[in-house]
C-alpha cells in the first residue's frame, strides 16, 4: 500500500426532506448574499427552486438566481456567473443540481475571486486557484460524486476542449442529499448514473500497478456489488428510497478517493471519454463511459489479467479458471458489459447515435494525447497510437 493523505471535509446532510434545511444550513455559517446556480427548467417544475427560496427567504438571505447549465458544463457559462457574484457581492455560491451544475459552480467559485487570472488556465495546470468563493449544494442526480469530490470538469466551446483539475478550493462546505429527489430522474440518465459512479470506482481499481491493497479492494468490490444491485432496482422502480439513496450514498464514496486509497491509478477511460463529450456535447458522459470502458478493459487485461479476474470472480461471480486466468478476465468484462446492456446503455460509440465518423477517431486521440505530448500512465500506458486503437475496437 502507497502513501495516501486523506481528507474529506465536506458535511454530508443525508435523508428524507433534508433540502428544507438549505436555508438553516447556510445561514449557520453566516451568509447573507448567495447565488442559486442550476440548469434548466426541471428545479422549476418539480417546485424544488421554489422551496429553495422559501427556506433562504425564512432565515432572511439575500440570493441571486443563475440557471442555464448544461449536461457537460461550459466555460462561457461559467464566466457570466463569475461576472454576476463580482458584481452582486456574492459570498456563497448553492449549487442545485447533477454532477454539470456543481462543477459549474466549483469553476465559478474558483474565478470569482481571481479576477486577473483567465479561469482555463486553470484546467490546463498552468495557474491555482489560491482562493475561492466557498460553496455548497443540493443533488439532485447520483452519478459524478462531484457534491464531496476536489474535482472540476469544464468544457471550453474554443477548440470542443474538456479538461479537469483537482483543487482543494472545490470540496463543497455541505451536500444535502435526499434520496427522494431522484425519483424523476429518467431511465437513461439513471443508467448513466449508475455507470459512472462504478466507474469512479473501477478505475481505481484497475487502472492502476499498485497491488498490496487488501482493505482498499474490499471496500471497492463491496460498493460495485451494492451498486450493480441498486441500479438494477432502480431501473425497474424508480421510486425505490432504498435503491436511490445506496446509489446516492455511492456516488458520493467512489469519488471521495476512498475506493481508490492507497494504489497509483490513472483514469484513462474517463480522459478518453473527455473527449468524446467535449467534441459531441449531446454524449452524456455515463453513456460515453459505458460505450468504451469494455474495449478499453480488454485492450489492457492481458498485462494483468489477475486483476481483471480478480473482479470478475468477486463481483460479477465469474468462476475462476486458474490454468487460464485471462479467459475468467474475460469472461468478467462480457458480463459487466450484459450488465450495462440491460440498464439500456451504449456498449460501443456507434450506439451513442451522435454522428461518430471513423475519421474522428484520430482526431480524439490528438486531443487526448494533447496533440502527441501526453501518455496516459496506468496498467497500459497509452499514447496517441494505443488511443486510436481503443478508439477503434469501441467503434
Amino acid at each position: 500500500m502507497n502513501n495516501f493523505e486523506y481528507c474529506v471535509p465536506t458535511r454530508v446532510i443525508f435523508g428524507r426532506d433534508s433540502h428544507k434545511k438549505a436555508g438553516a444550513i447556510i445561514s449557520e455559517y453566516g451568509f447573507h448574499k448567495i447565488m442559486i446556480h442550476y440548469g434548466g427548467g426541471s428545479v422549476r417544475k418539480s417546485d424544488l427552486l421554489g422551496l429553495v427560496e422559501e427556506s433562504l427567504r425564512e432565515h432572511g438571505i439575500e440570493y441571486v438566481l443563475f440557471g442555464g447549465v448544461q449536461p457537460n458544463p461550459v466555460l462561457s457559462l461559467a464566466k457570466e456567473g463569475m461576472e454576476l457574484c463580482r458584481r452582486e457581492h456574492v459570498e456563497f455560491i448553492l449549487a442545485v443540481g447533477g454532477g454539470s451544475v456543481i462543477d459549474s459552480a466549483k469553476c465559478i467559485a474558483d474565478g470569482a475571486l481571481n479576477p486577473e487570472i483567465d479561469p482555463w488556465k486553470f484546467f490546463l495546470k498552468e495557474e491555482v486557484p489560491a482562493k475561492a468563493l466557498p460553496h455548497g449544494n443540493i443533488l439532485t442526480l447520483s452519478a459524478s460524486g462531484s457534491e464531496t469530490s476536489l474535482s472540476c470538469v469544464i468544457t471550453n466551446e474554443e477548440g470542443d476542449l474538456k479538461r479537469g483539475f483537482n483543487s482543494p478550493t472545490h470540496r463543497p462546505l455541505f451536500a444535502i442529499c435526499n434520496p427522494e429527489l431522484t425519483f424523476t430522474v429518467s431511465k437513461f440518465q439513471t443508467g448513466c448514473g449508475t455507470v459512472d459512479i462504478m466507474m469512479h470506482t473501477l478505475e481505481r481499481y484497475l487502472g492502476g500497478t499498485t497491488k498490496d491493497t487488501p482493505l482498499t479492494d474490499r471496500i471497492a468490490e463491496g460498493l460495485l456489488t451494492s451498486v450493480m444491485e441498486a441500479g438494477a432496482v432502480a431501473d425497474k422502480n424508480p421510486e425505490d428510497y432504498e435503491a436511490r439513496a445506496t446509489l446516492m450514498w455511492a456516488g458520493s464514496l467512489s469519488h471521495n478517493e476512498l475506493t481508490g486509497l492507497g494504489r497509483e491509478y490513472m483514469m484513462q477511460v474517463h480522459q478518453l471519454e473527455h473527449e468524446l463529450s467535449g467534441m459531441y456535447p449531446a454524449i452524456a458522459h455515463g453513456a460515453g463511459l459505458s460505450a468504451l470502458f469494455c474495449s478499453w478493459s480488454r485492450y489492457v487485461c492481458e498485462i494483468d489479467p489477475m486483476r481483471f479476474a480478480q473482479l470478475a470472480v468477486r463481483v460479477l461471480n465469474e468462476e475462476m479458471n486458474f490454468e487460464e486466468p485471462l479467459k475468467t478476465a474475460l469472461n468478467g468484462i462480457n458480463r459487466l458489459e450484459g450488465y450495462f446492456k440491460s440498464l439500456g446503455m451504449p456498449v460501443s460509440l456507434r450506439e451513442l447515435n451522435a454522428g461518430i465518423k471513423e475519421a474522428d477517431l484520430e482526431i480524439l486521440a490528438d486531443k487526448c494525447s494533447f496533440y502527441g505530448t501526453r501518455t496516459l500512465p496506468g496498467i497500459r500506458s497509452l499514447g496517441k497510437p494505443e488511443m486510436i486503437d481503443v478508439y477503434r475496437l469501441a467503434y
